[in-house]
């Protein structure tokens, strides 16, 4: 296979088509089904749930079936939050930020009906994701925004992404891991740094009145982003080539982002709903690094991190862990719909300061993961969705780190949307 252009490599950052994409009516036919990425991939999700769910129980079974939903989700859609924030901060334009507005409500909602009438399965009891808010959530999610447009993904895109077969981003999920274990490691480095309880509004208002602020709060934002939209008219964005006729175009082609937030939400509220607790993804990276610390004769089980609570994580089967479970259910997922849609592909030429970008870029997210507690997941859509003041702190900081990352992409050879552009 050759090596895609090199202006094609720039845009694997990218990740998602535009924001406010939708199939065009004469889209050309899909690509042929890929059979054996197709059947390996198949047959890796159906055998792997089955040892799962022989192994581990219905419980971890079900998580495992609810990633790989995910990661088709993820994948249809190209639903990202990297370009995003990207675009909303290079061209003013929107289109992204009130997607994630969508996804936000919709999980909002669900999350305050499951946990405000404690509703659970498998003897599961969902609780709200909220962080403290201090330093460690400030400096966390600006460096993992850095890291975000450096490494050319955020934690569910780099795992779709790579599900999906895109070269340069295993180098953005191996410097994820090392991130993530490094942080792990030097936990007592920042554990004590200031910080303040976490707040969660339902706490003080009730959970119809967290609900009733966060969706007000959302639909401001969407107000404020197409006005700013309006003033600064970014350049249109393109529309998305998908195959013909409805039922190709849900297998095998584009899904509009409107519907891939509304699957992602659902999706989202079945991991609270059988796990009692949010979808997160950074946690399983620091839980894997250290499994191979461990095999390589290390003992992380020594680390402060993997004291207290989270000693039966490490010391417990890794698919048996939540967020290990819908991880690979992404990547597993990703894989099985990009075959099926015929883009499944290997990139053997990756530019070495992509590479060296993308290893960056993973260990800044790593770290800044685990400093503020989460990532866009775990801390971001989690927390918001939660009515937790620090999902919000989180958001706002990404777009500052966003800025930032912005002006370091050019060192690597990486392109930024520019007002001139016909597509950003």
């Amino acid at each position: 296979m050759t090596a895609p252009p090199a202006e094609a490599t720039k845009s694997v950052a990218l990740l998602t088509p535009s924001p406010t994409s939708v199939p065009r009516p004469d889209a050309p036919p899909a690509p042929p089904v890929l059979r054996v990425p197709l059947v390996v991939s198949t047959l890796i999700a159906v055998a792997l749930t089955g040892y799962v769910w022989s192994a581990h129980g219905a419980k971890p079974g079900v998580l495992l079936l609810l990633g790989l939903g995910l990661g088709v989700a993820l994948f249809h859609s190209r639903f990202g939050f990297t370009s995003a924030w990207r675009q909303l901060v290079a061209v003013g334009n929107g289109s992204g930020l009130r997607a994630h507005a969508l996804l936000l409500g919709t999980t909002a909602t669900l999350f305050a009906l499951l946990i405000g009438t404690g509703t659970g399965v498998f003897g599961s009891v969902p609780a709200p994701s909220a962080g403290p808010l201090g330093v460690g959530l400030l400096i966390g999610s600006f460096v993992f925004a850095v890291g975000m447009q450096l490494g050319g993904a955020c934690a569910s895109g780099t795992l779709f992404a790579v599900g999906s077969g895109q070269s340069s981003i295993v180098f953005t999920l191996g410097g994820f891991v090392a991130g993530s274990t490094l942080a792990a490691w030097q936990f007592g480095l920042w554990k004590d740094l200031p910080a303040l309880q976490p707040v969660v509004m339902a706490d003080h208002i009730g959970w119809f009145g967290s609900w009733a602020v966060t969706m007000l709060a959302l639909a401001l934002i969407v107000l404020v982003s197409r006005r700013v939209q309006a003033r600064r008219n970014p350049p249109p964005t393109g529309p998305v080539p998908s195959a013909r006729g409805a039922a190709a175009r849900v297998l095998r082609g584009s899904w509009p982002l409107a519907a891939g937030a509304l699957a992602l939400s659902v999706l989202g509220a079945g991991v609270l709903l059988v796990s009692g607790g949010a979808w997160g993804v950074t946690s399983a990276f620091a839980l894997w690094g250290s499994e191979l610390v461990r095999a390589l004769g290390g003992h992380p089980e020594t680390w402060a991190f993997w004291q207290g609570g989270n000693a039966a994580t490490l010391s417990g089967a890794v698919l048996a862990d939540k967020n290990s479970l819908t991880d690979i259910g992404i990547m597993i997922g990703a894989a099985v719909a990009a075959a099926l849609g015929g883009t499944w592909t290997l990139h053997r030429g990756v530019p070495w300061r992509t590479a060296v970008a993308a290893v960056l870029g993973g260990v800044l997210m790593g770290i800044g993961a685990r400093l503020a507690g989460g990532c866009n997941i775990g801390a971001y859509l989690a927390g918001i969705a939660s009515g937790s003041l620090s999902g919000w702190v989180w958001g706002a900081v990404a777009i500052l780190g966003t800025w930032a990352g912005l002006r370091l992409r050019p060192l690597f050879g990486l392109s930024n949307p520019k007002p001139s552009d016909g597509i950003c």
